[in-house]
């Protein structure tokens, strides 16, 4: 979830290449585009910014956690503004590096032992 275009279609290129062509991307600009992608599609893992075009992401961040859906921020923001509850997901600091974006979206996808 990236209300940037630019930033949006880079990270989509990240995800696409760790996907070794199985990969599929939903990007969305907003909590609206994002909530009704989730009611369509099945997501492995979710990315997101946490400010976007109609506000905070929190709210769907709080529903992605209550679904077990793996899913970390990449933000401008800093991650002491995030909710005491939301304080433990992996957090990415814009600008990111590319390769911080690949370890976080395989750590979350790695099985769990």
């Amino acid at each position: 979830m990236e209300d940037d275009p630019m930033v949006a279609l880079d990270l989509e290129e990240i995800v696409l290449s760790l996907g070794e062509g199985h990969a599929q991307v939903a990007l969305a600009a907003s909590v609206r585009e994002a909530r009704r992608a989730l009611a369509d599609t099945t997501f492995d893992a979710a990315l997101l910014d946490i400010d976007v075009l109609d506000g905070k992401t929190f709210d769907l961040a709080e529903a992605l956690h209550e679904r077990g859906l793996p899913f970390a921020f990449i933000s401008g923001s800093r991650p002491e503004e995030l909710p005491p509850q939301l304080r433990s997901v992996p957090f990415v600091p814009k600008p990111y590096d590319p390769v911080e974006i690949e370890h976080t979206l395989r750590a979350k996808l790695s099985p769990r032992p």
